[in-house]
């Protein structure tokens, strides 16, 4: 099992990565305080559930835990005040007190939703997130929860950090290859953010990371973790460098907003959103082998880095402006500087936007 810390004080807490963990929540609740006389509330969607529900509630049930379960449906919709309430609904019916926990058991959208009703339950419970997928090991991480407004994505969260990361590996086996890649976005944006070497390495195993291979996955997710950890650990609030971990993410989510959170899985979005930044950088006066390498790591991870010719850049920007880095008329974005060095720009043009949108859009070079 590989471990790693985020420090934030009191508040610190473990990530543990490794194969057959599931199969030890319990004791990694009692742990972390938990006690057994609070009822604990398992979030799960339905793709993740028929797998891996029985165990975990085997597992906490067999340690003298009360359970109680929720299943979502799978996708980016659940994210919704809708679907909030609903499990509100289920933690106060289960008599979840302020011992209790939200335990999230999936992906990146029942992270965000469980983290989100961990965060407002009785002013905010005890929370662990159990991630499912390769893109979780970013949003597991950090304490960012949510859910989604129909006009713009997460404008409806919190920070709050849970008590512990389970990620056992066991469960990538089964992901398929589109989720694959979509998770290996996020891991290849750690290193672009701020590890060269490391993103040269991601596109040196591209080959070994889609076959999920053990040793250099198990590698890949440490490497991300720790690299997250790292940021959250110096910058929990996002006043700073944390918001060096929305590369693409401008992009990404209008993308994401504009296709009904539904066409491109939010890796395959922020990919786009990466190439954009790229491309926004060399308008911006970057070394253009910036752009093409941003390029050539995200397509050797089967990844897009282009706008569908349907996509209105009129309903992008749109959507832009409802982000939260949109700010008195001009537009926030993560700029690479180099592999693996970026920085803030805030007075990005809308002008600049829109051609690097358009270009997104035209088949080969954009120059």
């Amino acid at each position: 099992m590989r471990s790693i810390t985020v420090e934030l004080g009191e508040r610190s807490y473990p990530i543990h990565i490794g194969s057959g963990l599931l199969r030890d929540i319990g004791r990694h609740c009692v742990k972390a305080g938990f006690p057994l006389r609070s009822p604990l509330l398992i979030v799960s969607d339905s793709e993740v559930a028929p797998r891996y529900l029985p165990m975990v509630e085997a597992a906490l049930r067999g340690e003298g835990y009360v359970v109680v379960s929720h299943v979502i449906p799978a996708g980016e919709a659940s994210k919704s005040l809708a679907v909030y309430e609903e499990v509100i609904t289920t933690a106060i019916q289960a008599g979840l007190d302020r011992s209790s926990a939200v335990l999230a058991l999936g992906g990146g959208v029942v992270g965000d939703l469980a983290g989100f009703v961990a965060a407002s339950y009785m002013r905010g419970i005890g929370f662990i997130q159990i991630p499912t997928t390769i893109l979780a090991h970013d949003s597991s991480v950090g304490g960012k929860v949510a859910v989604n407004h129909p006009l713009a994505k997460n404008m409806i969260g919190a920070f709050y950090q849970p008590s512990l990361v389970l990620y056992d590996l066991d469960t990538l086996s089964t992901l398929p290859p589109r989720q694959i890649s979509s998770g290996l976005a996020e891991v290849v944006k750690h290193g672009l953010i701020l590890d060269r070497d490391f993103a040269y390495w991601c596109l040196e195993h591209a080959s070994e990371l889609l076959s999920l291979n053990t040793e250099a996955l198990g590698y890949a997710l440490e490497r991300g973790c720790a690299i997250k950890a790292r940021v959250v650990s110096n910058d929990e609030r996002e006043h700073g460098q944390r918001a060096f971990l929305n590369l693409g993410h401008t992009i990404g989510h209008a993308i994401e907003a504009v296709g009904g959170y539904g066409v491109f899985l939010h890796g395959e979005a922020i990919a786009i959103g990466m190439a954009g930044s790229a491309l926004l950088a060399a308008k911006l006066g970057r070394e253009r082998v910036i752009y093409e390498d941003t390029i050539a790591m995200l397509s050797a991870l089967s990844l897009p880095v282009r706008l569908p010719a349907e996509y209105s850049v009129d309903e992008l920007m749109e959507a832009m402006m409802h982000d939260k880095k949109f700010k008195e008329g001009k537009m926030t974005f993560i700029v690479p500087d180099s592999i693996g060095a970026v920085s803030i720009v805030n007075d990005v043009q809308q002008s600049a936007v829109r051609e690097v949108l358009a270009q997104l859009k035209k088949e080969g070079s954009p120059w």
